[in-house]
């Protein structure tokens, strides 16, 4: 009987730190994490590339697009998981043509994805954003 009072106490206690927590935490949302107002982030893009001796690698790409055009940024953060696949394919195609002693080419890597994006979007106006490119 002890228990359920404690128990009452504990949720009644923590019933206003909960209620003041929500809209903080809908304050953090508005805030944009990285970039400007007009970055559109994405996930780090990897792919598996053959070393010597049977050995596997990996080709880490980091990615981001300046989209200046306000109605192109939101068809952009719509098509989202489409852009991804597309930057994902890409990557996947240009490591598996990598050879184990050639370093990855940025040039190469950001001509193809800047491709993928203006596919994707059906029109020029956003430009891919190069982060890094790291083989391991």
């Amino acid at each position: 009987m002890r228990r359920r009072r404690f128990l009452g106490l504990i949720a009644g206690a923590a019933l206003p730190a909960m209620l003041c927590a929500e809209p903080a935490q809908a304050e953090g949302d508005a805030k944009k994490k990285t970039g400007g107002a007009n970055f559109v982030a994405f996930n780090t893009l990897t792919g598996t590339i053959n070393r010597g001796a049977g050995r596997r690698g990996v080709l880490t790409v980091d990615v981001g697009l300046d989209v200046p055009d306000g109605k192109l940024r939101e068809l952009a953060n719509q098509v989202l998981p489409r852009l991804r696949a597309a930057y994902v394919q890409a990557v996947l195609t240009y490591a598996a043509g990598l050879t184990s002693e050639a370093p990855p080419n940025p040039d190469v890597i950001a001509q193809a994805l800047q491709r993928q994006t203006d596919l994707v979007l059906g029109r020029p106006g956003a430009k891919l954003l190069l982060g890094a490119v790291v083989m391991n």
